[in-house]
């Protein structure tokens, strides 16, 4: 529970609540693990594997808006304890995940309680929305080409590798866009020498050229 910044400054009444209402769940890889406005789970802990948080829209369009990583908090998935954040969100297991759920009503108790975890909820939402508003505009702004530079160098930077394991069908949704584009400019990418593919990879074979791309 120490991974939360308002936890010092808990009663003891406190944070037994928030330990009798927490639990550790396991999502296997492609598990839907909050339907949008169908859901409220509570707010999430990921200890291991990945989190793809996406919007949809009305045809069943696809946005990755971010994606949470070990020791991420989620707190979108409990956007109904903050009656000012009405953005709903879907949450997928991109990996086999396990995370540290707790439960919606118990925060919320906690954040009518305390003054701490109410604006830890807020600042979290807030930080959060930055990173939609920021890929929103990638989606809408820049060209396909640049966005899936920007994509490869981050995968990249935050696997500390060279190599991106993930289908094309993978990095479309992560995108936002068709699978037949991001093969399309894979290809092209992979004409100009930018990268190496295989099957189910990815290798990134001019790093200097994707970042000037990327701009």
């Amino acid at each position: 529970m120490e991974h939360f910044s308002f936890w010092p400054h808990l009663t003891a009444q406190e944070k037994e609540l928030i330990n009798t209402h927490s639990r550790i769940v396991r999502y296997k890889k492609g598990t839907q693990v909050h339907q949008g406005p169908l859901d409220c789970i509570g707010v999430l802990l990921v200890k291991h594997g990945q989190l793809r948080v996406y919007t949809m829209s009305e045809d069943g369009r696809e946005v990755t808006l971010y994606r949470l990583f070990p020791d991420d908090v989620g707190i979108l998935s409990a956007s109904c304890v903050f009656d000012a954040v009405t953005f709903d969100v879907y949450i997928d297991a991109a990996e086999d995940t396990e995370v540290l759920l707790t439960d919606s009503a118990a925060f919320r108790k906690l954040a009518d309680d305390n003054i701490y975890v109410r604006c830890y909820g807020y600042e979290m939402a807030s930080n959060r929305l930055s990173e939609m508003l920021w890929k929103m505009q990638q989606v809408l702004f820049l060209s396909a080409d640049r966005r899936l530079a920007i994509f490869l160098l981050e995968e990249s930077s935050k696997k500390n590798s060279l190599e991106i394991h993930l289908t094309h069908e993978e990095i479309a949704r992560f995108m936002g866009t068709a699978r037949e584009v991001v093969s399309r400019l894979v290809k092209y990418f992979s004409q100009e020498g930018w990268v190496k593919t295989s099957r189910g990879c990815i290798s990134l074979t001019n790093y200097e050229a994707l970042k000037e791309l990327a701009g």
